[in-house]
């Protein structure tokens, strides 16, 4: 299991997952919410309507960590907990998509993913 990157980096979604919607769940955050926001992130993909590299480079920006998690520790510290569902809800998706085995794209083509050369 350890020699397999692919299967550690789906069980590293299925954490992700997991911890967002127990923090958010812990939150007391609307359900509905979640349920509305939980694919928006995908709507990046309209990026390849443009190209292949627009397509790549606009889904990669919204499909990386950095961005939710300065999201959760800009709420934290400013004590802006309104931010927080936001962030949890973005991560949440992102677990998602790597258990699903859904990696960032190189700009060839949709289907050329990272977890593909992994």
């Amino acid at each position: 299991m350890l020699t397999r990157p692919r299967w550690l980096l789906r069980l590293e979604g299925v954490a992700i997952l997991a911890a967002t919607v127990f923090f958010y769940a812990r939150g007391h955050f609307a359900w509905w919410l979640f349920a509305v926001l939980f694919l928006s992130p995908d709507l990046s993909m309209l990026g390849y309507l443009a190209n292949a590299k627009v397509g790549a480079a606009l889904y990669n920006l919204v499909h990386t960590y950095g961005s939710p998690v300065v999201l959760l520790l800009v709420g934290w510290s400013l004590a802006a907990p309104q931010v927080t569902p936001y962030g949890l809800i973005w991560l949440a998706h992102l677990g998602f998509d790597r258990m699903l085995g859904y990696g960032l794209k190189y700009p060839t083509q949709f289907r050329d993913t990272h977890l593909q050369h992994v």
